[in-house]
């Protein structure tokens, strides 16, 4: 039964981890799926299909035609030795899903495009602030929603999403998260006065648009306007607890991560507000728990309950801020492999069985010390596998590391599932 309860717990951690270890063995090199229309729920035949090379830019490296049943397939020996796109074109519009090394195959769902912008709604902005020096880096992430009936893709050519930067801030990056979960860097056309707005087909279900720019802060402390250019249900203001922040409708809304929350609820387009903003960042290991790697200086508080169901949103935009390289979780050493004592917890069941037994007296207590062990250990192996990923999406550590580090969690993960 615990182990039981352990897989459940990690297939809701790492559902892409357990992915990869499942498709080892698949052949490389080839890749096959189908297209199909979600608008007509029908195969999409005599559509683009590109094989996308991430590595050193976006490179297509392969193109194809489905067939008149939405097949295509690819052969090309680059496939399987490091993640890439499917790209499908319909209608001059790009659909992606994710090629993983070890997947044989994807399919893409391609929509029938509309410009009508009441089928995209945004229900929280996220504004993560983080000072480094002279500059206050501001990470931002919209949450959309398309919920579109029949389902189609909200794409405007001359662009459909638009935003605004405050006075004198240094736009960074933008991306695009879709509903497959793979981050799209995109190019930004320029409306002048700090406006800003990309082309991007925003498919049904859930997207988020994250921006990362930054702003002068002269004697550690700054002023800026924010503007909303569309509709928001909810915008927060995520900022480390040495940090002063102060802006009119904006309620504190307990902590998150260690990060200060401040709220404000119905904010629409064309409004804006006023933030100052104050402080340092904390030393880079302040609270350090050498032993598991964690931050045990760092409380992680409940939210009310109204910004509760945000709580991975808001992880998500904490994200923006390490794209740039900086950030708390970032300058920590990530651990090599997960610490998994052995006297502590044995890597199956029966192993633990006979540690158990071999203990004397026997009693209720050494059941509970394995599953608090076990507990701490999943925690200890979901902070590694964050930092680990905030790491390699901001670009500081090598693809040769990153292989390396996951494959040492990835033979922690299977001790904690054996059995």
């Amino acid at each position: 039964m615990r182990i039981l309860t352990v897989q459940i717990a990690m297939r809701s951690l790492c559902a892409g981890l357990l992915i990869s270890l499942a498709a080892i063995g698949v052949q490389a090199g080839v890749v096959s799926g189908v297209v199909r229309n979600g608008t007509t729920n029908k195969p999409a035949g005599q559509v683009d299909v590109l094989l996308i090379q991430l590595q050193g830019g976006m490179q297509t490296i392969a193109n194809t035609k489905s067939d008149a049943e939405g097949r295509y397939g690819f052969d090309n020996a680059a496939i399987g030795s490091q993640p890439m796109l499917i790209r499908a074109v319909y209608h001059g519009v790009n659909f992606h899903q994710p090629l993983t090394p070890g997947a044989a195959a994807v399919d893409v769902t391609v929509y029938e495009p509309t410009t009508d912008a009441r089928s995209l709604e945004a229900t929280v902005r996220l504004m993560v602030l983080q000072p480094t020096g002279d500059k206050l880096l501001v990470g931002e992430e919209y949450s959309l929603k398309n919920a579109s009936d029949p389902p189609t893709a909200f794409y405007k050519q001359d662009g459909n999403f638009e935003f605004a930067l405050p006075a004198n801030a240094e736009l960074e990056q933008v991306s695009v998260v879709g509903p497959s979960g793979m981050p799209v860097t995109q190019g930004t056309i320029d409306k002048g006065e700090g406006r800003f707005t990309i082309a991007y087909a925003f498919q049904p279900g859930q997207s988020a648009v994250r921006l990362s720019y930054q702003l002068p802060y002269p004697d550690n402390q700054a002023k800026f306007r924010g503007i909303s250019s569309i509709d928001v249900q909810r915008v927060l203001l995520v900022a480390p607890p040495t940090m002063q922040v102060s802006s009119p409708g904006f309620s504190p809304a307990g902590t998150e991560q260690g990060f200060n929350v401040y709220a404000r609820d119905l904010v629409k387009a064309g409004t804006s507000f006023d933030v100052s903003v104050s402080g340092t960042a904390p030393p880079p290991d302040e609270g350090a728990d050498q032993t598991n790697g964690r931050a045990s200086g760092l409380t992680v508080q409940s939210l009310p309950a109204r910004l509760n169901n945000e709580k991975w949103i808001l992880l998500g935009g904490l994200a923006a801020i390490f794209a740039v390289g900086v950030g708390l979780l970032l300058r920590r050493p990530v651990q090599g492999a997960v610490a998994v004592p052995a006297a502590a917890m044995p890597t199956s069941r029966k192993a633990r069985k006979r540690a158990a037994a071999s203990e004397a007296p026997a009693s209720p207590s050494a059941a509970e010390k394995v599953n608090r062990d076990v507990d701490a250990n999943l925690e200890s192996l979901k902070d590694a596998l964050l930092r680990l990923e905030l790491r390699r999406q901001a670009g500081t550590i090598s693809e040769e590391e990153y292989a390396r580090e996951r494959g040492r969690t990835e033979q922690t993960l299977r001790q904690l599932v054996q059995g």
